[in-house]
């Protein structure tokens, strides 16, 4: 498989928690986050750089889990709504339109959220991506 950055392999999957704001992402189909010091700021540019295509893991307040996929470059939302709900460093992203069970969710995906935190960050494990693939191929948009 080729990536949408050009390189051969299966696409990286990440986990974006966005407590208390991924209601508002899968609504307005972004992924996003904050920053408010230079090393969110690390954080942002970390996220900017994603390729397209990649896989993204987040749960909304009630425990509901999405599956999306990052497509389109950063761009900033310092609106009152965006500052309250952390995010105003977003990309497009395309989500599933209904939840997955949690039965479907990669087991290494459900052992990050379990570890808490509240970081973008990838999922380095050898079966996410193509369990992510899975799920995208059927219940993806």
């Amino acid at each position: 498989m080729t990536r949408p950055d050009g390189d051969h392999g299966p696409p990286a999957v990440y986990r974006a928690p966005m407590i208390g704001g991924a209601n508002r992402a899968l609504r307005l189909g972004v992924c996003g986050m904050s920053a408010s010091d230079e090393r969110g700021m690390r954080r942002v540019e970390r996220f900017e750089r994603v390729a397209d295509g990649a896989f993204v893991w987040t749960r909304t307040d009630d425990g509901e889990f999405f599956l999306g996929r990052i497509d389109g470059p950063l761009r900033e939302d310092h609106t009152d709504d965006a500052t309250a709900t952390g995010l105003m460093y977003c990309r497009p992203c395309r989500w599933t339109p209904t939840p997955v069970p949690e039965h479907e969710v990669p087991a290494a995906t459900l052992r990050t959220f379990a570890r808490g935190g509240r970081n973008f960050q990838q999922t380095h494990d050898p079966d996410v991506s193509d369990q992510s693939a899975t799920v995208w191929r059927t219940r993806g948009t």
